[in-house]
């Protein structure tokens, strides 16, 4: 909202040396923020004055332009020039050169003289041209920067101006005036309007607030019998509320539709942001920015019969003001008259009773319209207007009949016009919202203690009625606050006019035993690992293909798996809920490698959706109605379970090459190195064996699973047709495994291992067992076995070939031992390992390999 401090200063005490600047920080301590600055000065300067053409002499040049050789008088005749700079004639009479042909000898214009300075930094000074020296230019309204017609010069006598000549044109034109532009939030929609800002700007300086509107309301005649007839016929309104609460008509004739706009209005309007364009559509959108309350004028001759307001019906069309023919929604509210259609209400008027230059009667419109409906229709045609900017933030029900009486004066007082007896006042008895205010709510919410003065002047200070209990105060709020329902808003008030800088800043304390949760600490931790290991995380949609979700939520190609479908999907190839990461890893790292990304190694943690027995809810609450227990323990019984999943992908290699750096290829042993470093930081071991997946290499898939079986998900190296078919890169590897079950498995704090002083020894075993063995089951064996002396044992060959038998294989192992309370002897270690090769023998018939 665009505030002309000239408009402001009629209604509050803006002091006559304050700024906007000045104004926009009184407004903040309101809740207002500033938006910016217009002030016509700072791109215009003077001298700039008005003259009168003394004479003026058409020559036609070599070029095929006629120009007009002009002496203009600048200071009133008689008089000498007082003003000095070059190029300014002591005489007071000033030789310009002007292109225009708009004018004749004896017109008065607003004069540039040389040292004036015009919008976009162009300076006026006294220069040669068509063989004379021209002093100064003769200007025109957009040369001036106050409208956009360039077809000639200002005639003054065109607006309706008589001025002395030599007058400051600045001051005339109204350019010494400037406007502070604050954002309104769209809960104040009183602040759309002067004296919304008027009422804001004494609130903040501590004046007493005169609402001009009382004494309009007070002069606004009662409805009579001959008003315009008009009804209101809503058969649908939204919400079930009326699209029409209110709608006063007031009628004038006589009026003189070529009357000039004032200046005072016509820079107003301009400094306000509002294009000037007729005497009668300015009055309307004064009246507008004034009070808040949106008009529109009816050519009162071109109305057929009286006015209804209705929904549209099947097939209706409407020509608005902008000349565009619009096909009308059976939600539309319309005004209408025997003819049809003539305005969307609250949003714009039709263009077959517009008001022209040939208007004598004029009927005022001054009504109220749901916010609902105003603004579905304006969003619906694409049509936002300054009108409907209003009535969908809510606006004053009770300002209606004295919007108009503003409107019906100005229409005399400017216009010439008469105004008619009749007056129609069409509305429901207006009942202002009463909220209880219990007395410590205030303070409980703000953290102050406000004095029952404080509270009560605060409330009485916005124009609220306030009566005071034992343990309340209760509240009738002004028509002008819609947006104060509750207590929660009352209390806002009374903060934001006692001071939002009288609230204490205080940081909370975290009340004792609050803090992560433990999926969240995991989840940190394990996310911070992958990503020191080198890793990058990404976030993916989660929106892919069935074919996706079988592919990688199913081990077994001849199975599917039940998905979730979107009701409305981005795309039809993408419609259901993801079951798995990987599609949307995959699909990054694809993005990654065509855009010239060779080594990545990615990850993501996420939620699956699977879908349960029952999915949705038989009912679902309606807008603006709070669920009860049983309905909300429905809605979230038919949600999906949806698992969070942590999820990685490997592609190319794990350094580029350097001198004296040889990189090594990702494989399946990263995918699961990942897994392991994983369950190490979660402190969750995992199990991981010999697996089989359809989007895995057949040979290099690990299963991954707790310690008493509970599946968790795969890691390897992706199936060479699968890459091949996703165009991605050869051997990637890969690994996804179920995080809130690895979460759900930690049983408690996981205790470091103790560091002992005693020296630890190795030896190794190689033993010969059927190829189809896991590693895993001979390293668990192995461990049984040797006993608690055992520290660590590991995998160090697997060995197929020339002197292994065919189908049997190599697997050698070290063992460390150490004891925590003495160096051990070769023998005791000896003797360790000879038991460990016995269990292994005995559970998997293996032999000790020479």
């Amino acid at each position: 909202m665009r505030i002309p401090l000239s408009w402001l200063r009629e209604y509050a005490p803006v002091p006559a040396d304050a700024t906007a600047e000045d104004v926009m920080a009184d407004l903040v301590k309101v809740g207002l923020e500033e938006e910016d600055v217009h002030r016509p000065t700072d791109e215009l300067s003077g001298p700039i004055v008005v003259g009168q053409v003394l004479s003026m002499e058409p020559e036609t040049h070599s070029n095929g332009k006629t120009v007009n050789w002009c002496q203009v008088r600048v200071v009133p005749e008689g008089q000498t020039q007082t003003l000095t700079g070059k190029g300014i004639e002591d005489s007071g009479v000033q030789g310009i050169i002007c292109g225009a042909h708009n004018f004749v000898p004896g017109d008065k214009v607003v004069v540039t003289l040389p040292g004036a300075v015009l919008p976009g930094g162009f300076a006026i000074t006294a220069r040669k041209t068509y063989g004379h020296k021209s002093a100064g230019m003769i200007a025109s309204v957009k040369e001036l920067g106050i409208g956009d017609d360039h077809g000639g010069i200002l005639v003054l006598s065109t607006l309706g101006l008589d001025p002395e000549v030599g007058t400051d044109a600045m001051e005339l034109l109204g350019l010494y005036d400037q406007a502070a532009e604050v954002n309104v939030t769209p809960d104040r929609g009183y602040g759309f309007s002067i004296r919304g800002i008027a009422r804001e700007y004494c609130h903040a300086t501590g004046n007493t607030f005169d609402d001009f509107v009382l004494e309009l309301a007070a002069k606004a005649p009662a409805a009579n019998v001959a008003g315009f007839p008009v009804a209101v016929e809503d058969a649908a309104p939204i919400h079930g509320k009326p699209g029409c609460t209110r709608f006063v008509t007031r009628k004038v004739t006589g009026f003189d539709a070529s009357a000039p706009v004032p200046t005072w209005m016509s820079s107003r309007l301009r400094l306000a942001g509002v294009r000037s364009i007729s005497l009668a559509v300015d009055i309307s959108n004064y009246v507008m920015l004034e009070t808040g309350q949106p008009l529109h004028f009816y050519d009162a001759e071109k109305l057929s019969g009286s006015i209804t307001v209705r929904r549209a019906s099947a097939g209706e069309t409407l020509t608005t003001l902008d000349e565009k023919k619009r096909q009308l929604h059976a939600e539309d509210l319309l005004i209408t008259d025997e003819s049809g259609p003539i305005g969307l209400a609250g949003v714009m008027g039709g263009a077959s009773t517009e008001v022209s230059e040939s208007t004598t009667s004029i009927l005022v419109e001054s009504a109220r319209f749901d916010e609902v409906s105003v603004a579905r229709t304006a969003r619906r045609h694409k049509l936002t207007s300054e009108a409907s900017k209003r009535f969908e933030r809510g606006v004053d029900p009770q300002i209606q009949a004295a919007a108009a009486q503003r409107a019906v004066e100005l229409l005399v007082e400017l216009g010439g016009a008469q105004i008619e007896e009749g007056v129609t006042d069409y509305g429901d008895t207006f009942e202002p919202t009463v909220v209880e205010l219990p007395n410590a709510y205030t303070a409980s919410r703000v953290g102050i203690n406000f004095t029952p003065e404080q509270i009560t002047g605060a409330l009485t200070e916005i124009g609220a009625q306030v009566e005071t209990g034992t343990s309340s105060y209760t509240v009738t709020v002004p028509s002008w606050r819609p947006d104060i329902t509750d207590k929660e808003d009352l209390t806002e008030e009374v903060a934001r006019l006692v001071g939002y800088d009288q609230i204490p800043s205080t940081l909370p304390v975290a009340p004792p035993g609050r803090g992560y949760s433990l999926e969240q600490t995991v989840r940190r931790r394990v996310l911070n690992a992958l990503a020191a290991a080198g890793g990058t995380e990404v976030f993916a949609y989660p929106f892919v293909s069935a074919d996706d979700n079988n592919r990688w939520a199913s081990a077994s190609a001849a199975e599917t798996v039940d998905s979730i479908k979107l009701a409305n999907p981005i795309a039809e190839n993408t419609g259901w809920l993801r079951r798995s990461l990987l599609p949307g890893l995959t699909t990054v790292l694809k993005r990654n490698v065509s855009r010239g990304f060779r080594n990545l190694a990615i990850f993501e943690t996420g939620h699956v959706f699977i879908p349960k027995s029952q999915m949705g809810a038989d009912t679902i609450p309606g807008l603006g109605e709070k669920p009860s227990d049983d309905v909300l323990t429905s809605i979230n019984e038919g949600l999906p379970h949806q698992p969070r999943f942590i999820a990685g992908v490997f592609a190319g290699a794990d350094a580029e090459a350097t001198p004296g750096v040889t990189p090594r290829a990702y494989d399946w042993q990263d995918a699961v190195d990942a897994v392991r470093l994983i369950s190490a930081v979660a402190g969750v071991e995992i199990v991981i064996s010999q697996g089989a997946h359809q989007a895995f290499h057949p040979g290099r898939t690990a299963a991954l699973s707790l310690a008493d079986g509970t599946h968790l998900g795969y890691a390897g190296e992706l199936h060479p047709k699968l890459l091949a078919s996703l165009d991605m890169p050869e051997r990637s590897a890969a690994y996804e495994l179920d995080f809130t079950a690895l979460v759900a498995a930690k049983t408690g704090v996981v205790e470091a291992t103790g560091i002992f002083g005693y020296p630890a020894t190795n030896q190794d075993v190689a033993l010969i067992v059927d190829a189809q063995i896991p590693a895993a089951d001979l390293k668990a064996t192995l461990a049984e076995g040797a006993g608690e002396l055992l520290e660590d044992i590991r995998v160090f060959d697997d060995y197929r070939g020339t002197g292994i038998e065919e189908g049997k294989k190599s697997v050698a192992f070290t063992l460390r031992f150490r004891a925590t309370d003495r160096t051990l002897t070769a023998d005791e270690a000896t003797a360790a390992r000879e038991a460990a090769v016995a269990l292994v023998t005995e559970c998997h018939g293996a032999t000790q390999r020479a």
